[in-house]
């Protein structure tokens, strides 16, 4: 349910929104959300000083908090396959 949310918002915030992944791992009482995005889009969703991936968290932990549970986003950069042609 927390996936779902967490690539709702991503993805209308990025420009390649096929790049952007979510993994859910449930780790000592609290559910950890791995976010990963194209390295173009790092910066759409960090933001200035990291305030949009704050609001992001706060999204989720005000979602999280109704359901009496704890959740926190990490972000990473999805790692692309070096293609060299020989």
């Amino acid at each position: 349910m927390y996936k779902e949310l967490l690539e709702y918002i991503v993805k209308n915030l990025v420009s390649m929104p096929e790049e952007v992944q979510v993994n859910e791992t449930p780790v000592e009482g609290k559910m950890v959300l791995k976010l990963k995005v194209a390295k173009e889009d790092m910066g759409r969703v960090i933001g200035k000083d990291g305030r949009i991936i704050r609001s992001i968290r706060e999204i989720a932990n005000a979602y999280a908090s109704k359901n009496h549970e704890k959740v926190s986003v990490d972000v990473e950069e999805v790692k692309k396959e070096n293609t060299t042609n020989e």
